[in-house]
């Protein structure tokens, strides 16, 4: 007989605990007089603030707006002391102070190989030995900073897979 008023007070506990947490819960709660499900209105609480602002402005054309122009990645720019590796690239472009280089390579077959590469794709490459030690290979040298940059732009626009062109500077 004991045994069973244990088990009837731990049946009742646990009754009275799931009668406690569902008293709580939004989906055992009573229905309003409507018979619309009793919901919290947030009518009552919100506050709506608004702020004067400008006048904004819609444009015709949004795909002229600067905010969706492609912003193009800044130039690298590397100033170094180099040489020429064949005595004709150094007659041609000795004068010149601005490099646009394609590949950098710690081996002068390595970058002999790529140039031979770049030469279907339109370009005319020089081998360029670097103080640093690496060779680079420059697809075009000029005298104005501004034309150098702008080639490294085309460059990096008409072929994606050279997007890391950048420019060295004599020094």
């Amino acid at each position: 007989m004991k045994l069973k008023q244990k088990e009837m007070k731990k049946i009742m506990v646990a009754v009275l605990a799931l009668g406690l947490l569902s008293s709580g819960c939004k989906v055992f709660q009573k229905t309003s007089k409507n018979d619309e499900p009793a919901t919290e209105t947030m009518q009552d609480n919100t506050k709506v603030f608004s702020v004067p602002g400008t006048k904004s402005e819609v444009r015709e054309n949004p795909t002229s707006d600067r905010m969706y122009e492609e912003v193009e990645k800044p130039v690298r720019v590397q100033a170094e002391s180099f040489s020429f590796d064949q005595k004709e690239d150094q007659a041609k472009n000795e004068n010149k102070s601005f490099f646009v280089i394609i590949g950098s390579f710690s081996s002068n077959a390595n970058a002999n190989r790529y140039k031979q590469e770049l030469i279907p794709q339109g370009f005319s490459p020089i081998v360029l030995h670097s103080e640093t030690g690496y060779y680079r290979v420059c697809v075009n040298s000029y005298t104005d900073e501004a034309a150098a940059r702008a080639r490294v732009h085309q460059i990096r626009n008409d072929f994606p897979q050279y997007a890391d062109t950048w420019l060295l500077i004599k020094k």
